[in-house]
């Protein structure tokens, strides 16, 4: 599968919204299974959207034909986009489906890793991050996915932002230091995305 990340800063928030309502017409794209998105928490302005693919075949005949004609409707209304696309590697938890009527809150982790880290960063993805997360009360489903350049995804769904919280306080400080993440970890951006139900595809 494949995930695209895509965020920018909006300028027209009412536009933007109205434009975003107008990506319905993904139903029905071949190989498209499920767009959804929202606000961040902490940086005022500043949109997140996640849709996924069944592949990469399926995304860029999507690209070719009627990404533009959706996209029109958004025109102007956002700058600043930043745009990329992650391969599936595994599920944190289990059965990773694209669907969003669940949660009301995605975690998004953007890490660039050093070369020789790669693959040690992803087994202690699996051997130390997953459980504590699959773990967690309150967190719905989840997934980890790289880019070329060593750059990996983590997204995590979680039912509210008391439940993240409280994941937050308790265990992330001690699990770093488990998975030894300074010395994987080269650079890393987040942030927390309240879900716009309306955005859901």
């Amino acid at each position: 599968m494949l995930v695209k990340w895509i965020r920018c800063t909006v300028v027209d928030r009412r536009g933007f919204e109205r434009g975003q309502r107008k990506w319905a017409g993904l139903l029905g794209e071949p190989g498209f299974r499920g767009q959804g998105g929202g606000w961040s928490r902490g940086r005022p302005g500043v949109a997140h959207v996640f849709a996924f693919w069944e592949s990469r075949a399926f995304y860029d005949s999507f690209m070719a034909r009627s990404h533009d004609r959706l996209a029109a409707a958004q025109s102007g209304t956002f700058k600043d986009p930043h745009i990329k696309l992650f391969d599936h590697r595994f599920d944190v938890k289990t059965g990773f489906e694209p669907r969003f009527t669940d949660a009301d809150l995605v975690r998004v982790a953007h890490c660039r890793v050093h070369e020789e880290r790669a693959e040690h960063f992803a087994l202690m993805q699996e051997k130390v991050w997953n459980p504590a997360m699959a773990g967690s009360p309150g967190m719905v489903r989840g997934l980890f996915g790289e880019a070329p350049g060593h750059e990996f995804l983590v997204l995590s769904m979680w039912q509210s932002a008391a439940e993240h919280g409280k994941y937050r306080v308790e265990r992330v400080e001690r699990l770093a230091l488990r998975a030894q993440i300074e010395a994987d970890v080269a650079a890393l951006t987040g942030d927390i995305v309240e879900l716009e139900p309306s955005w859901t595809v």
